[in-house]
């Protein structure tokens, strides 16, 4: 799974002033809108006090911070704690007292959040969507429908499925994939930019069925049917652009493949259309996109291994697979870089032993003598009891519970004695 890269983590409706669990890579974050200002906001969603869960707390009215259900503690949206209710009158706020904070966008009607720890100059783009403001909503010429599609499946296969064109008359033989004429073009990989890649090829479809019948001509012999240009291609991260222009219109479709987890996808999708644009058509164009889903899932739910592999020849090529194996190479580049979730984004509980993510934030870059505190799930496992209250002892002493060490060296030094 890549880092440094931003990901849509939620429709932009769907974010409130109550807060909402997300999890991205292996991460859950606290998602929500600021009372005050109505901005997004994305946190890591584990208190840095007792790791209780962000989401399960709320917003105040007329503020811009999420309360802590657990003990009550403040948040800011840059993840610093403002108050902390038990601490008496005076007494002051610890500086490490604070969770990650991720910088956040709004656009094509997502919220999206960057999972990394780059500053802004360095941070690639979010890709280009130009269909979503031509929305007949807005007096342009596409109708939009979107939806979600739960895969059990690596978001990087399902990202290479969404641009293999060799796949349809097979697994779509009927819907777009023609068993008549399966051979696939010659194209070249189409390189826009360093974040993506398309393939542009000419196909002839199956016989319409259904509502499309409607407006299909001469279909009934392959050879008369009005071929079909098909536009494929990867936006980094995570993304699948489709844009197929038939005789009756234009049908864009995009998919944001959001990795759960490195075996858990859930694919947040947006259809354009320029053909059936009334709303009474909206529920055919849903059921098509679903029923594509659902013919892929099938195969690529149980596609092995599980995850892409990383040597360029653990698995055969031909020509159709060039814009696969762009990616793939495109992948081994950014691995390069720095920039797959590793070791050292990744933490291990005591008791019980657990391991998750933790995507550094780029005020761990700007605060680096602070960052060691925003993880507080020791690596490994404390192998002794007293190690573990040693270990305690030493860390709160380093960050400023000057009470609170006393209160635990004292402790510690009268179970010395009673042994």
């Amino acid at each position: 799974m890549l880092k440094n890269f931003w990901y849509a983590v939620e429709f932009a409706d769907r974010v409130t002033t109550k807060p909402i669990k997300v999890t991205v890579l292996g991460q859950t974050f606290a998602v929500y809108r600021t009372p005050k200002t109505g901005r997004a906001v994305v946190l890591s969603d584990l208190c840095v006090h007792r790791g209780a869960a962000l989401s399960g707390g709320w917003t105040k009215e007329g503020e811009d911070c999420i309360v802590c259900p657990y003990h009550g503690w403040e948040f800011q949206p840059d993840g610093a704690v403002t108050k902390i209710p038990a601490n008496q009158p005076g007494r002051g706020i610890p500086k490490k007292a604070r969770v990650d904070s991720y910088p956040v966008q709004e656009k094509y009607g997502f919220v999206w959040a960057f999972l990394g720890d780059l500053p802004e100059e360095e941070r690639p783009p979010l890709p280009e969507w130009p269909e979503f403001d031509d929305r007949i909503e807005n007096g342009g010429k596409y109708a939009m429908v979107r939806g979600e599609f739960l895969w059990k499946a690596n978001y990087e296969r399902i990202l290479e499925n969404g641009c293999d064109i060799a796949h349809a008359p097979w697994v779509h033989g009927g819907v777009f994939g023609n068993r008549e004429k399966p051979e696939v073009p010659e194209y070249e990989i189409e390189k826009q930019d360093e974040w993506s890649a398309f393939a542009t090829v000419v196909q002839y479809p199956p016989k319409s069925k259904g509502l499309w019948s409607l407006k299909a001509k001469g279909d009934k012999d392959l050879q008369k049917r009005p071929p079909v240009t098909t536009r494929a291609g990867w936006m980094l991260p995570n993304m699948i652009k489709l844009h197929v222009q038939m005789s009756m219109g234009d049908m864009i479709l995009y998919d944001v493949n959001v990795p759960i987890d490195e075996t858990t996808t859930l694919v947040k999708w947006v259809q354009f259309r320029t053909f059936f644009k009334g709303k009474w058509a909206n529920k055919n164009a849903v059921e098509r996109v679903l029923r594509i889903f659902h013919e892929d899932a099938e195969i690529v739910n149980d596609v092995r291994p599980e995850l892409l592999p990383f040597d360029l020849g653990a698995e055969l090529h031909v020509k159709s697979d060039a814009i696969a194996v762009h990616y793939r190479r495109r992948r081994q580049e950014l691995a390069a870089m720095g920039w797959l979730i590793g070791a050292e984004d990744t933490i291990t509980g005591d008791v019980p032993r657990r391991e998750a993510t933790v995507i550094p934030s780029p005020a761990r870059r700007e605060n680096p003598e602070l960052a060691r505190a925003w993880v507080h799930k020791a690596k490994g496992l404390h192998t002794t009891v007293d190690e573990a209250q040693r270990i305690g002892q030493e860390r709160i002493t380093e960050e400023e519970g000057v009470d609170a060490a006393a209160a635990a060296d004292a402790e510690f030094n009268k179970k010395g004695t009673d042994k």
